[in-house]
């Protein structure tokens, strides 16, 4: 191989079809090597090569004749001084920060922590690790997009589906075995059929980049499952790849994401910016840390620990310029180079910490909105951490959506019965004004759920009170005991025919709050299905059948249901407004976009509002009161609705409103009769099961308006 100084970027390793240029930061090193590998594990490696260039604290090298499928790493030189932040070791190959494809762990050893196991970490472990070390490879970037282009859902008509990429089709039949579980199976026509057929517009993806499974759990039988453990910013993890050579895992996953795109439907990414994979002072010498430590986290005033806003033993520190760099590059790699669509940014409020306060005008936050490429994509905050004052729920800037755990836990409080919910159920089901509105956002600020992947399940919801982890091995003490849930009268599983039928209007009723809520819902993949997981609402390190769903005794009629919902929605722009409802009536017939009725059909009064018992009620929805107009510049109207809640534990019997709201209802759905159609006149009395919802609907033509329903 000949040797040449090469470039400062881009940083990691680029193959440029003659040779390969290597390129990584760091501050504080006295001395860098690279070391090629001719496979990923169980050697030395074949050659070592000195950095002698340095621009700007980065070290590159360019070698000839080195190809896609080199294995490497880095050996990195400097003091070790962990008192200091410093905690250089060469005796420790470190997988490259910018790499594009790496290789897993394949087992846990000593000499992968840079201190000697049973002692402190102030003692350096000096044994060479490249025998079980991960490493990184060169990959080629090169890939036949054809004519991918992004499908660019409008925020207001998307329907999310948070999945996990093995969970979903591991145990599914009509999947080659081969590749279940995989990058490839996503990009199956059977898979991609089902996502069509049930209407969602784009599949969140839990984290796919490169993760470790954490020691303690490997040694328990265990995995990290979910995989918010990343290592690598740059790198598809390996363990959702169908195939066997080396850096084949980007092409499986760009081919994923043009497959989804040809249906229609983008590809969101789950991203863990706020913390890695190399765990506290204790953790593990992988990356980063060797690399250059204090260059990377963010360390306490004794140097020698790590703060830890994330609950995973460090934080990465976003205020540095390399590290928000890194951020920023990997984000702008994975939208360019592999096509995604939009983040979810784990613990988002880690990121915006400044010195010790979660800041709306970080750096972090300006330096997205000044970037063309990712200001341009769907960025959505899990708006906390747990560190003091993480809570941040509406406060962050607008261009952001937010995952709503309000909403989640009023919708939760409203179904399960608790008292003096209602208010806040109505400013929920409409977008969450209260929390979004006032910095100029729109409903779409509010990402809605009911479940997400940390949790129950929607089954488990209507099942359990309590959680039920003992599979986790920590004596059931892990996970959240505050649910919300309420098990409909018996814990788990029941043959009582009566509790089965609460059960089952209690699904169809928060599946068709959520879907029928303003905002954009998130739906977690398998509550369509009736997926439990035995009460384990942590289930993290469960690779198992606790989480994988079950496609053989999926429930058929949840699923139609659940379609069923999601097209109402798709069809009818009432449910998904651009803009806030505005209270105030309509010139055309002098309606409101929104009015509330009792269930007697008289108009809800302030003391309705606030009484602690009040558990029904019902909503009219103007479809000649949207207020917009669509992309031919038409004024957007709909048809109108009436929907019927009824979370009391008793039959009610509702009186729809008089005939200038509609001369005729007909029942679209009612989740305690699924499948059931009748029509109503104004003024009829309808009666509702007890907590049940019941959607109506009333045909709307104004002359010389254009309706528009495939929005």
């Amino acid at each position: 191989m000949t040797i040449y100084p090469g470039n400062p970027y881009p940083l990691g390793s680029f193959w440029d079809g003659k040779g390969v240029n290597f390129a990584v930061y760091s501050h504080n090193a006295t001395a860098v090597e690279l070391c090629l590998f001719n496979a990923p594990k169980g050697e030395k490696e074949v050659q070592r090569i000195k950095l002698t260039e340095r621009s700007h604290d980065v070290w590159h090298i360019y070698v000839g004749d080195c190809k896609p499928g080199q294995v490497y790493g880095y050996r990195v030189y400097g003091p070790y001084e962990p008192s200091g932040g410093h905690r250089f070791n060469p005796s420790k190959v470190l997988m490259d920060p910018y790499a594009r494809a790496m290789c897993s762990i394949e087992e846990w050893d000593d000499s992968l922590f840079g201190y000697e196991i049973g002692k402190d970490d102030l003692s350096k472990d000096e044994r060479d690790n490249a025998g079980v070390a991960p490493k990184s490879i060169v990959i080629d970037h090169h890939f036949d997009w054809g004519d991918d282009r992004p499908p660019k859902v409008a925020y207001h008509n998307t329907v999310i589906y948070e999945m996990h990429v093995k969970g979903f089709t591991k145990l599914m039949p009509e999947i080659p075995e081969k590749i279940r579980g995989t990058y490839a199976a996503l990009a199956h026509p059977t898979v991609i059929d089902y996502l069509k057929k049930l209407g969602v517009t784009a599949v969140e993806l839990m984290p796919v980049h490169q993760s470790i499974a954490e020691r303690h759990l490997v040694e328990k039988g265990l995995t990290n499952y979910w995989g918010y453990n990343t290592i690598g910013f740059f790198a598809p993890g390996i363990r959702f790849y169908s195939g066997d050579d080396s850096g084949g895992q980007v092409y499986e996953f760009k081919n994923m994401v043009k497959e989804l795109h040809k249906a229609g439907i983008e590809v969101f990414l789950d991203v863990v910016y706020n913390h890695t994979a190399e765990g506290n002072q204790m953790g593990p010498t992988l990356c980063y840390r060797g690399i250059d430590n204090t260059e990377y986290y963010r360390l306490a005033d004794d140097k020698r620990y790590y703060y830890d806003y994330t609950g995973t033993g460090n934080t990465l520190n976003a205020r540095l310029p390399n590290v928000l760099a890194l951020i920023m590059d990997s984000l702008r790699y994975w939208v360019q180079e592999m096509h995604v669509d939009g983040f979810r940014f784990d613990l988002a409020a880690a990121l915006a910490r400044e010195l010790q306060d979660v800041n709306r005008l970080s750096a972090f936050f300006s330096i997205i909105y000044q970037d063309p490429v990712i200001s341009q994509v769907k960025l959505i905050a899990e708006p906390w951490d747990v560190g003091e004052g993480g809570y941040q729920i509406g406060q962050f800037p607008p261009g952001w959506a937010e995952w709503n755990g309000k909403y989640r836990d009023c919708m939760r409080d409203y179904w399960r019965g608790a008292d003096s919910v209602l208010a806040e159920f109505a400013e929920r089901f409409t977008g969450s004004s209260d929390l979004y509105k006032e910095d100029n956002r729109n409903p779409t600020a509010s990402i809605n759920f009911i479940t997400a992947h940390d949790g129950f399940t929607l089954n488990d919801l209507v099942s359990y009170n309590d959680r039920h982890n003992e599979a986790n091995g920590e004596d059931n003490k892990d996970g959240s005991d505050d649910n919300h849930s309420w098990n409909c009268g018996t814990e788990g599983p029941t043959d009582d025919p009566n509790i089965i039928k609460l059960r089952g209007r209690q699904k169809r009723n928060f599946l068709a709050t959520l879907l029928l809520s303003q905002g954009v819902p998130m739906l977690l993949a398998g509550d369509e299905m009736g997926h439990g997981q035995n009460g384990n609402n942590n289930a993290y390190c469960q690779d198992n059948e606790i989480s994988w769903l079950n496609w053989e005794k999926r429930d058929r009629d949840l699923v139609q249901f659940a379609s069923d919902v999601i097209a109402l929605r798709r069809r009818h722009p009432v449910f998904s407004r651009k803009q806030w409802f505005k209270g105030r009536p309509v010139r055309s017939k002098g309606l409101t976009d929104i009015a509330w009725f009792k269930p007697d059909g008289s108009d809800m009064g302030d003391e309705d509002w606030n009484s602690g018992f009040a558990k029904s009620l019902g909503i009219f929805l103007y479809g000649g009161g949207l207020h917009t107009v669509d992309p031919l510049n038409n004024p957007m109207v709909d048809d109108s609705f009436y929907i019927i809640f009824n979370a009391h534990y008793e039959e009610l019997e509702f009186v729809l409103p008089a005939d200038q709201y509609g001369k005729k209802w007909n029942v679209v759905f009612d989740t305690a009769f699924p499948g059931v159609k009748k029509e109503y006149g104004a003024g009829a009395r309808v009666k509702a099961w007890d907590r049940s919802m019941i959607v109506l609907q009333s045909k709307l033509q104004l002359p010389g308006q254009r309706v528009d329903v495939e929005h």
